[in-house]
């Protein structure tokens, strides 16, 4: 009981902080920084969302937005949305799944076995969750990584390059949270569930063999002259 405990409350962390670093690159600025910090004297960050500039004198920040999500945009912008929005809507269902599931919940008290298929189902969310988080994460950084060394190695500079920057990691790091948290609910859960189903049918035919065993010799150390009142009380008592 006390390592699946464990395996609960270390699945929870690596699903919260997974969904929290996953939410995060979403809808953060830094998907693509500039790269040549050295001639710039401005950051420039590109998000799914918007780009900002921020000075590097005086911090002052400057955001614009991209068109409308209906207007033409390119194919990895499109798909890497797509696939970081499915990721976060799974893993913030595969976190509250988990969440009912732990058995310091008090939800279905009295339902051991329910609340272990809850932590699998929530295993299994977070490793689909996984999937197009990481997907999206490193084909865009693969993207950027291709484009700009094309442009390098035909000696091709457009004033600005960019690197991927701090919240493509995070969607990496949130993905790769996501695989380890759902392969601890699954992989070692369902071992933990095969254990606790054999303990309660053991449990139950103990108990089976016992009320049995109980009556039989009840039965046997009846004395062959009883009166009527006797008999009610030794049928009162079997029941």
């Amino acid at each position: 009981a006390g390592m699946r405990f464990f395996l609960q409350y270390v699945g929870c962390f690596f699903a919260f902080f997974s969904t929290g670093f996953l939410i995060a690159s979403t809808w953060t600025d830094c998907w693509m920084v500039n790269a040549d910090d050295s001639l710039e004297v401005s950051t420039k960050c590109r998000g799914l969302w918007w780009e900002c500039v921020t000075n590097v004198f005086d911090g002052i920040q400057t955001c614009d937005e991209y068109d409308s999500i209906f207007a033409e945009h390119p194919v990895k912008l499109v798909l890497t949305r797509a696939m970081m929005i499915t990721a976060d809507i799974l893993a913030g269902f595969g976190f509250l799944f988990l969440v009912l599931g732990l058995d310091c919940v008090k939800f279905l008290p009295d339902e051991p076995l329910i609340k272990l298929r809850i932590c699998l189902v929530s295993g299994v969310t977070l490793l689909i969750a996984g999937l197009p988080g990481i997907t999206g994460s490193v084909w865009y950084a693969v993207d950027v990584y291709v484009e700009r060394s094309s442009l390098v190695f035909h000696n091709v500079f457009l004033g600005i390059q960019y690197k991927f920057g701090w919240s493509c990691w995070l969607g990496m790091a949130g993905s790769l949270g996501c695989f380890l948290s759902g392969a601890l609910l699954t992989c070692c859960m369902y071992l933990f569930r095969e254990t606790s189903s054999g303990r309660l049918h053991s449990a139950y035919s103990f108990r089976k063999g016992y009320s049995s065993a109980g009556t039989i010799v009840t039965n046997v150390h009846l004395p062959s002259s009883q009166t009527a009142t006797a008999k009610m009380y030794a049928v009162d008592t079997r029941v």
